[in-house]
């Protein structure tokens, strides 16, 4: 602001003493009367005057673009940065990374709107429902994720299982391409045959009912996990190698003492999240 200010005020001084048609110290006398006509300027001094404005005007114009111009390349050139910063060293995906030009735009579109959900679905089925299933008294809640909600004219909701795991993986699988799609089908086949494993498994089974519960539910319960673990997993590398995004979404290791570091998820992070998402939707924000 200082350097036009200074530029803005060289350019005046130097317009007025180009009007005046002498050197920049020679004086304008003005009559001392305010009622005294002006003179009027001679048919000479019009062309010195009007050249005058007109530099200074083209002046202006060229250092205001300039400078607008050089703010704006500065700060496209700080938003890369600014992005990989944000995104821990790792440039932030959009419709041109990797091979999603190559993909159809629908399936750009579906990729870019579900991989963050998809990524936190996988973070719950690792974090939460992996405890659920070796936990008799949790089996009601198990059922819960995939029963249909608000049944209102004998047609239910989606469950949780149906709207985070089955719907987007049908969705993306019906924009990809056939040599992908076919393998994306086969893996939300094969999840949907896991679920109903699982349902079977933990099915009459309440923390609030004394029934008597078979010992095979809780293994049961677990290898129909396992299985919907290789679904989900085979499903993310179909969609890594058609994004051609290696690793952008974390496949699920398998159960042990490792599987938190290979999986490289940070579980507090997640459960701060998903307290902040409840308080949000009890707040009345948007149910996510």
């Amino acid at each position: 602001v200082a350097f036009v200010s200074v530029g803005v005020a060289r350019a005046f001084s130097s317009g007025g003493a180009a009007a005046a048609g002498g050197p920049k110290s020679a004086e304008i006398h003005r009559p001392s009367s305010a009622s005294a006509p002006r003179a009027a300027p001679k048919d000479d001094d019009r062309p010195l005057a009007d050249s005058a404005r007109t530099s200074r005007r083209s002046w202006l114009l060229k250092s205001a673009s300039s400078l607008v111009l050089g703010s704006g390349a500065t700060f496209a050139n700080a938003e890369p940065a600014r992005a990989a910063a944000a995104a821990g060293g790792r440039p932030i995906t959009d419709a041109s990374s990797g091979l999603l030009p190559d993909l159809p735009p629908e399936a750009v579109r579906s990729y870019l709107q579900y991989r963050f959900p998809l990524q936190l679905a996988a973070d719950f089925y690792v974090f939460d429902l992996q405890v659920m299933v070796g936990d008799t008294d949790e089996f009601g809640a198990v059922n819960d994720l995939v029963a249909s909600k608000g049944a209102r004219g004998g047609q239910g909701g989606a469950s949780r299982i149906e709207r985070e795991y089955v719907n987007p993986m049908r969705i993306i699988g019906l924009s990809m391409p056939p040599e992908y799609a076919d393998d994306i089908r086969d893996s939300q086949f094969a999840f949907e045959r896991a679920m109903s494993k699982l349902t079977k498994a933990t099915n009459g089974i309440r923390r609030d009912l004394p029934v008597e519960i078979d010992r095979e539910a809780v293994p049961k319960a677990k290898e129909a996990w396992e299985e919907g673990r290789l679904a989900l997993n085979s499903f993310f590398v179909t969609l890594n190698a058609a994004t051609g995004l290696e690793g952008e979404l974390r496949a699920i290791p398998p159960s042990g003492p490792d599987q938190a570091r290979e999986y490289g998820r940070n579980i507090r992070r997640y459960n701060d999240f998903m307290k902040k998402t409840r308080l949000c939707q009890n707040r009345g924000g948007p149910t996510l």
